[in-house]
């Protein structure tokens, strides 16, 4: 039963540890009592009690939450969110930009494990208990990123972290397309126009990434126009949503030699089922969707929902609200 001097609910089916569900308390200042559903049976049974739903409301349970002031999401995006939900005057946080570091990481060990022929070449000779050396020191079996130009259709959180990344570890050139440009842009990006720039931009780039929120205007943004125009020794990085490029279409690119390889974190159906022919490319590494994971993430996840808890309880704007009609 609801203790009168806890006046708001949160209820969830994540499994906060309760070490975690008590920092999101005190963060409160103990004005927000954090429920962990163990199944959505019982969240469903609670979302009438509830003032803040960590996760997500499905259109049907929409109507049992009649007390519902916040939604903060799970994602970084809301593209996974019920439509129905979105047109809800409920306002939904993300958590974009919390998981940009580890994946920003991710992108460069999955570029570099390309071009220095780690994945192609060493891992199958390791695997065979074998290590020759392949090429000769001046053969394009390995090249370089350093001083190379990269561009990234999406420059939000995951953008801006592989940006710095590449501009001051790698001393790239970074470009990139965005919906709508700030007025000034971060010193570590040289040029940033906006999304309709993407098929003159491609062609000027040696590391293709991307790192665009999902939205009706941005599926399958990358396809075969754009890996067309893509130069042959050119390598495409998908970081944020499989949905975003034609996976086929890829796989023509890839086998016909219009660019030199691929690094995906995400693909458009996951897991990628087992006879799709992007497994037949050796010129292609992938993770699992897996490049935000990390220890310190869950720091960052933790940080994030109790600063916007404490935000709430003192009436103050939250971080990270979603812009429904953007799409993210």
């Amino acid at each position: 039963m609801q203790a009168s001097w806890l006046p708001y609910k949160a209820v969830t089916v994540y499994p906060f540890t309760p070490d975690e569900a008590a920092r999101l308390t005190e963060a409160a200042g103990g004005r927000v009592q954090i429920v962990v559903c163990q199944d959505r049976e019982e969240f469903r049974r609670l979302l009438p009690e509830a003032d803040i739903v960590y996760g997500d409301v499905k259109a049907p349970e929409l109507p049992l939450a009649g007390r519902l002031k916040w939604i903060q999401a799970g994602a970084a995006g809301i593209d996974d969110l019920d439509p129905e939900v979105l047109r809800s005057p409920v306002p939904i946080t993300t958590y974009a930009g919390a998981f940009a570091p580890a994946i920003a990481e991710t992108a460069i060990g999955l570029i570099l494990a390309l071009t220095r022929g780690i994945a192609k070449y060493y891992v199958p000779q390791f695997l065979n208990r074998t290590m020759n050396p392949v090429g000769t020191p001046k053969s394009d079996h390995h090249t370089e990123i350093s001083g190379k130009v990269m561009g990234i259709a999406g420059l939000g959180g995951i953008g801006r972290a592989l940006a710095r990344i590449a501009h001051h570890g790698f001393q790239m050139r970074v470009i990139g397309t965005v919906r709508r440009p700030p007025a000034s842009m971060p010193e570590y990006v040289d040029e940033l126009r906006e999304s309709s720039w993407l098929p003159e931009m491609v062609p000027h780039c040696d590391v293709v990434v991307a790192a665009a929120p999902l939205t009706p205007a941005t599926e399958r943004m990358f396809n075969e126009d754009i890996f067309r125009r893509m130069k042959r020794t050119a390598i495409f990085v998908a970081l944020s949503r499989g949905k975003l490029f034609d996976d086929l279409a890829l796989v023509r690119a890839l086998k016909e030699g219009w660019i030199a390889g691929a690094a995906l974190d995400v693909f458009p159906v996951e897991p990628a089922p087992a006879d799709h022919p992007i497994f037949d490319c050796p010129n292609v590494v992938m993770s699992a969707h897996t490049s935000g994971w990390s220890p310190e993430r869950q720091q960052r996840v933790i940080g994030l929902f109790a600063e916007n808890l404490r935000r709430f309880v003192a009436g103050e704007p939250l971080l990270n609200l979603a812009d429904k009609e953007a799409g993210y």
